[in-house]
Order: structure tokens, then sequence, then C-alpha cells
């Protein structure tokens, strides 16, 4: 009975030094340690580092100029002298790819990030405000929401013309509502929290109490959103740039790219089109999966059973 209860002890000792021991983690150490377990996100993440340093460096290690023509060697297939071949006008494909991969990650990231500003405060105003406020707020979102997307890019192309600047503002007019009514939701259940209610006793302006109190705890649901975001702009501009809407030279994104080697593929040259394709897959694949491993790192019901 005594060995029983020694043994008993002796368990009880060692779950206390283990609890002692282990450190405790902050909400962003315990997301990135559950981050970490997702190997499919992590392959994701590394990807997108690849992706972005291959974009600073790709056009600046290959030996050709993105523009260089050279009409006798066009519509190469790939090999040691062009790694992803030529296009018609002898241009390397090799550095017009991570060109264009310069200007698909600049107008995802960009629309991304405007998004993200306008959806979070007009978001977060709407749902800390409720009421009225709150009600007439939704329902011009409502109303945006509701415009045809194509059309709304059409109309900008005849008024401002096609190009770099207007097919970002065309992805930012609506693109940021989906955001706003996350945090809307986020904000209404925070705003009846005692941090809240104490703020506004000491008499907190209403910016302070949004800014500095309800935005830091919706961070991880905002995250998620704006890096499932990226690829969806990304994906919108390479439709549009194919199309013949977004992007026009001699800017050169993915969907231009891709635009060009779809008529390639009568004559065989099936490169033109498969890098460009692959690379705008493999993008929206990494950005897709690392957002869904970053849903599941910072979701605080998933924490408690951890």
């Amino acid at each position: 009975m005594e060995s029983i209860d020694h043994l008993f002890v002796q368990r009880e000792r060692k779950g206390n030094a283990e609890a002692v021991v282990r450190p405790s983690l902050s909400y962003w150490q315990d997301g990135w340690r559950r981050l970490k377990k997702n190997k499919l996100a992590m392959t994701g993440l590394v990807f997108l580092g690849i992706l972005f340093l291959g974009a600073v460096i790709g056009p600046i290690i290959s030996p050709y100029d993105v523009s260089q023509q050279n009409v006798v060697e066009g519509s190469q297939p790939p090999s040691g002298e062009h790694w992803f071949g030529t296009d018609e006008l002898g241009r390397d494909l090799f550095a017009r790819v991570w060109y264009g991969a310069r200007i698909s990650l600049f107008v995802g990231v960009i629309a991304a990030l405007i998004d993200m500003t306008i959806g979070v405060l007009y978001g977060g105003f709407s749902g800390y405000k409720g009421g009225k406020t709150d009600n007439y707020m939704m329902r011009f979102v409502e109303l945006l929401y509701g415009i045809p997307y194509l059309l709304v890019v059409i109309l900008l192309m005849v008024v401002m013309g096609p190009g770099l600047h207007t097919i970002i503002i065309a992805l930012t007019i609506t693109g940021w509502v989906g955001m706003a009514r996350i945090v809307r939701g986020q904000v209404m259940q925070l705003r009846s929290q005692e941090f809240i209610l104490a703020s506004q006793t000491l008499g907190a302006s209403t910016f302070r109490v949004i800014l500095k109190g309800l935005l830091p705890n919706t961070v991880g649901p905002i995250l998620v959103n704006m890096t499932l975001s990226v690829p969806s702009a990304i994906f919108a501009e390479s439709f549009l740039s194919f199309l013949g809407l977004g992007i026009q030279a001699p800017f050169a994104s993915w969907g231009v790219l891709a635009n060009d080697g779809l008529s390639a593929i009568l004559t065989g040259d099936w490169w033109r089109l498969f890098f460009p394709a692959i690379f705008i897959s493999l993008t929206m694949f990494a950005f897709n999966v690392l957002g869904d491993g970053l849903q599941d790192a910072l979701d605080p019901k998933l924490r408690k059973g951890d």
C-alpha cells in the first residue's frame, strides 16, 4: 500500500515539475507552434517565400532582358540556354515569367492591403456602433455586393483606360466588403466584453476603443481573410489580363503570358501556356493551404483542446 501511495506521489510531483518547467506561450507563439505542425501549410509558406524571392532576383539572374527580342531564336522549347523556352519573338520566357510574378504579386498584395484597410475600418465602426448606423452601413455593403464585378471593371476600363492602376482600383472597389462583414461580426461579439465597457467608462473615444481594444482581438480572422484574398486578387487580375481587360504592354503579368500562350498551343508551343498556368495554380494553392493552416492555428477553440 505504501509503494502505491509513493508511486502516486512521484507521478504528482513529476506532473507539477513539468507544469512549472513548460514555458507559457503567447497567442502568436502558440499559433506559430501549431502552424509548424501543419506540413501542407508550411510547404505553402516555403513555396511563397521562394516565389517572392524569385520575383525579386529572377529577372536579374536571367542573362536575357525581359523585352529583348531575337526572332531567330523564336518559339524554342525549354533548353539549357532558355530554361522555359522562348516566345514567337525570341523573348526568354524564364525572365518574363518571373517579371510577371512581380506584377501579379504586386497587384494581389496591394489589392489585399487596400481591402484590409477599408474593410477593417468600415466593419469595425459598423459593428461597434450597431443600431441604425450598422443597419445603414450594412445595406450599403449589400448594395456593393450585388453589383456585377465584371461590369465595374469594364466601366472603369472605358473611363480610365486599361492599366495597372485601373486594375487595382477595380479589384478594391467591391473587394473590401467581405473583410468588412467578417470584422463587423467579430466586433459585435467583443463590444460587450468587460475590457471594452471599462474603456468606455474611462471616457475613451470611439476611434481609440476600436483601434486599441477591438481590432487587436480580431487580428487572427483578419490575417486569415487577407491571406485568402491575395490569391483571389491574383486570379482576378490574371483572368482580366487573359481577356485583354487588365495589364497591358509593356507589362507582362501571368495573365498576359497565359493569353499569349493560348494561341501558341495550336502551333505546338505548349511551354508558353504551361509555365504561366502552373505558376498561377501553384501560387493560388500555396496561399489557400497557408490560409487554411493559419485558420486552424489561430482558432481559439482549437487552442483549448491542444
